[in-house]
């Protein structure tokens, strides 16, 4: 490596500290999440947890889910956030920017419900950096042989 890369963060880390960065947009109260979606090494698109667009978010009305005293990784259709893998994915579609063969980076493990877009859009590869405990993903990647790579920190 010579003294000009040595200098330089990673690929791995640069994508990641973008990630965190997206991250700090979100709006959720109980996780921050940030999700970036790359190829070839250029960045097709981010998300970040959050309500919809044009939906009040949880900051102002306050958490869904910890009003209804719903546990962490359960019952996910109980949450008006979108998950920031669920927002990169469908800021691509919305922008008509194909991600079939793309890697993905981001904060967190999916969820089984990422998971299973992620496998349907073709991403190959994800990145994350913090832990979410979801056995169903861990099964579905296998079974789809999408890579689940754990970052240190």
């Amino acid at each position: 490596m010579d003294e000009l890369e040595s200098d330089r963060p990673s690929w791995n880390e640069y994508f990641m500290g973008i990630c965190t960065l997206v991250s700090s947009r979100s709006t959720c109260t109980r996780r921050k999440v940030g999700a970036v979606l790359v190829k070839e090494k250029r960045i097709l698109c981010s998300g970040y947890n959050g309500a919809p667009a044009k939906v009040p978010h949880c900051k102002e009305t306050g958490c869904l889910r910890a009003q209804m005293k719903v546990p962490s990784g359960e019952k996910h259709e109980l949450c008006r956030g979108v998950h920031a893998e669920q927002n990169a994915i469908i800021q691509a579609a919305f922008h008509g920017i194909q991600v079939n063969g793309s890697v993905l980076y981001c904060t967190n493990q999916p969820c089984s419900i990422c998971a299973k877009m992620i496998i349907n859009a073709g991403i190959k590869t994800v990145y994350y950096s913090d832990g979410y405990h979801d056995p169903l993903t861990l099964d579905m990647f296998d079974k789809a042989k999408v890579e689940l790579v754990q970052l240190s920190a």
